[in-house]
């Protein structure tokens, strides 16, 4: 058999899916995942979930553990190979039994596969029951590699071991022998022999039981006479307890109509009371309007507080308003202000910039001045003609240019001036502090704004509070002077409301007297009451009503039993046989019961036979598995342990490859431990399972073990699954990383879960 595919939704798993292929399946997952719920899943849809099962100490019942976390019903699909074909096993809900509904059908088709059921699924396809599958080929989450003994276990080991033949087995065929002998010698509920036994004595005592029966009718005879004398007083005295209790009913009667006539006058005193009062509103009208009173009680402090708050947010606008007033900026806004600071401050750098230009121009034309003398003058000297005139003339020129620098210099003051007049109408010293300033302005303008809209906020809501209260004020007043036109103020509504709800409680009550007067005066009378006067001359018996009742049906039980006793013992009288034919039967009970002895050491001779014959069937038992784990052992520990041997219980002893005496696995490690039973699981297996080739599952069955005991381990599974298939479910990844690169191995890791 091999498994292709799961689908699941079960504990954590809903609606998901798992793919295996052939051989050793490697499935890497984290703790909390789903591993191990996989694990479970498979032997669910193999051998069902155990509905007998309860929760106890330190144990949740599988139907309980894998209850679907998304509240989805348990329901989950496996498709595996079998017998050469492929078949689609399904298992869903039936009302709250999970996994109640079954199917396997042939994967295509839909063909119903023939002996297949939910109780015979995982024995057809395995082989083995649950618990063999368990104690093998199955370790779950948490669980041990320790194989235990089991009867079915021991019954699939030996006969497999011994013959080859599962139904050939020393368990069946000693409990076979047992339940013969049971049936001959146990006790007188099953076994033939003491039946016997007691038929016999039975035989020899009926000779004696008509003198008996004779004594015993004329016993039952006085004894009824006499309890029928004790019923009749008895019957008399529970009459006269009667005609007591229908005194007691009458005066009851009497009484209670006494309480109804006084019922009746007390609601014609409050109807009487109400005239005097407008027609009343219905109960849950008055409700409301004490309701509405009591809002009028809690709005007032809520507009007082309005009201401050209102006064405080005025005042802080006013505040805000004086705090927003600048003469830089008459009648602004804020980004007005802004915008014109830089403005502003754009006209002071142009003119900043004017009166740099003009002080720079000044040396310049200075020094072109005298140069231009200076070349004037050279030039008279070398043309001739005199230098008087060329010295005249380079004064002019330079005179020109001087008078020009002169009047650069004149305007760049003048730029000057015109740029620190702009600082100043602003009071500051540079056009940063010109910017700061109207910046300040629109905030200070915007904090007006603000408190102006918490002004029409406080006012809005002050507003609808009082609009509420006039609102409230009318209507209750319009609804109490509808009954009460007297009310002038609050105070008066108040006493109004209450005196009416009083009023109407009070009537109600009155009400529910009158009618509970009616009703048990009517109640009284069906009982039988009459309003006539006592009878006083009755005696009150010395017992109890109760008393008497219970020894009357003693009494009368008492008489049935004699008159049933006498009837048998009637019965018996005539039902004794003729000694002759009490003989003859005695005689053949004898001789059955001679017969039976003989088959009872027959029989016992055989179990001793046979468990003579089981001695010599564990002479072949235990070499065989322990030849199998043995070899598995040396394999998982390198050749370092080449023995091991089980006991009946299937507790192991290994012998080192250098040792002598083999040591039990109490004394060896734990890593050491865990190799011996792994391989004893797989000897198991082989000897169980391996002609069905049911798949091998182990989860964390390897968390134990060291790096080296690890990989040999490995090595060996992957060996293994070259003719079944291996699901290894594990938390960690060095398994992946031993066994990476390997075609026949399928490594595959499944999500953490969100």
């Amino acid at each position: 058999m091999r498994i292709k595919r799961m689908t699941a939704t079960f504990g954590g798993l809903t609606e998901q899916r798992l793919e295996l292929a052939p051989g050793l399946n490697l499935i890497q997952a984290p703790n909390e995942s789903g591993k191990s719920t996989w694990a479970g899943f498979l032997k669910a849809m193999l051998y069902g979930i155990d509905t007998r099962d309860r929760d106890k100490k330190g144990h949740l019942a599988d139907k309980n553990r894998y209850q679907p976390w998304s509240g989805a019903p348990m329901e989950g699909e496996l498709l595996l190979e079998w017998q050469g074909r492929d078949i689609t096993i399904r298992r869903g809900p039936r009302g709250s039994v999970p996994f109640g509904t079954f199917s396997a059908v042939y994967t295509g088709t839909e063909e119903p596969v023939p002996g297949l059921t939910a109780d015979t699924c995982g024995e057809l396809l395995l082989g083995v029951g649950r618990e063999v599958f368990e104690r093998s080929a199955f370790v779950g989450q948490g669980g041990s590699l320790t194989v235990t003994a089991a009867p079915e276990l021991e019954r699939r080991i030996a006969a497999l071991v011994s013959s080859g033949q599962e139904d050939v087995s020393f368990s069946q065929a000693e409990g076979r022998l047992k339940e013969w002998l049971n049936r001959r010698r146990v006790n007188r509920s099953v076994g033939r022999i003491p039946q016997l036994e007691e038929a016999l004595a039975q035989a020899s005592a009926v000779r004696g039981e008509a003198e008996q029966a004779n004594d015993e009718v004329n016993l039952l005879s006085a004894e009824r006479a006499g309890l029928a004398r004790r019923k009749e007083q008895l019957e008399v005295e529970l009459e006269t307890h009667k005609a007591l209790a229908r005194r007691e009913l009458n005066r009851k009667l009497r009484q209670v109509r006494a309480e109804l006539a006084q019922a009746e006058v007390e609601q014609e005193g409050l109807r009487q009371e109400q005239a005097r009062f407008l027609s009343l509103p219905d109960r849950e009208e008055l409700k409301r309007a004490q309701g509405d009173l009591a809002l009028l009680k809690a709005l007032e402090p809520e507009i007082k507080l309005g009201e401050e708050s209102l006064a405080q947010a005025e005042a802080e606008l006013e505040q805000a308003r004086a705090q927003a007033v600048d003469p830089q900026f008459p009648g602004m806004t804020g980004d007005e202000a802004v915008q014109k600071a830089e403005r502003d401050t754009a006209e002071h750098q142009r003119w900043t910039e004017k009166g740099r230009r003009c002080r720079k121009r000044v040396p310049m034309l200075q020094l072109a001045g005298a140069a231009a003398a200076v070349l004037i003058a050279a030039g008279g000297m070398i043309a001739g003609g005199g230098l008087f005139p060329w010295i005249w003339l380079a004064l002019a020129a330079y005179g020109a240019l001087a008078a020009a620098s002169l009047i650069s210099l004149s305007a760049g003051k003048k730029a000057d001036a015109a740029g620190r007049r702009v600082l100043e109408r602003y009071g500051v010293q540079g056009t940063d502090e010109v910017i700061a300033l109207a910046r300040a302005y629109r905030e200070r303008t915007a904090a007006a704004d603000r408190a102006a809209q918490q002004v029409r906020l406080v006012r809005s809501g002050l507003s609808e509070r009082q609009a509420r209260r006039e609102n409230t004020r009318t209507d209750l007043f319009q609804f109490v002077h509808s009954f009460a036109p007297e009310v002038k103020d609050l105070f008066g509504c108040s006493a109004a409301l209450s005196l009416a709800l009083n009023l109407e409680e009070r009537e109600a009550v009155a009400a529910a007297r009158l009618d509970g007067a009616r009703r048990l005066y009517e109640a009284l009378k069906a009982q039988g009451g009459r309003e006539e006067p006592e009878d006083p001359a009755l005696e009150r018996p010395a017992r109890t009503l109760e008393e008497t009742a219970a020894q009357l049906g003693t009494a009368q039980a008492e008489l049935e039993r004699a008159e049933r006793q006498l009837n048998m013992a009637l019965g018996r009288q005539k039902a004794v046989g003729d000694p002759a034919a009490l003989a003859a039967e005695e005689e053949s009970l004898s001789r059955e019961l001679e017969r039976r002895e003989g088959e009872y050491q027959a029989i016992s001779a055989a179990l001793e036979g046979l468990k003579a014959a089981n001695a010599q069937l564990q002479e072949r038992f235990s070499p065989e598995l322990n030849r199998r784990a043995a070899d598995y052992l040396s394999r998982l520990t390198g050749g370092r342990y080449r023995e091991l041997s089980l006991d009946r219980e299937l507790d192991a002893s290994a012998t080192e490859g250098s040792g002598v005496l083999p040591r039990r696995a109490l004394f060896l490690s734990k890593g050491t431990v865990d190799q011996i039973y792994l391989a004893v699981r797989l000897a198991v297996y082989d000897l169980c399972l391996k002609e069905r080739r049911a798949p091998l599952v182990l989860d964390d069955a390897l968390a134990a073990f060291d790096d080296g005991r690890m990989a040999l381990a490995l090595d060996l599974l992957a060996q293994l699954a070259e003719d079944r298939q291996i699901l290894l479910f594990t938390c960690q990844s060095r398994e992946a990383a031993c066994l990476s690169g390997r075609p026949e191995v399928t490594i595959q890791s499944l999500p953490a879960r969100a």
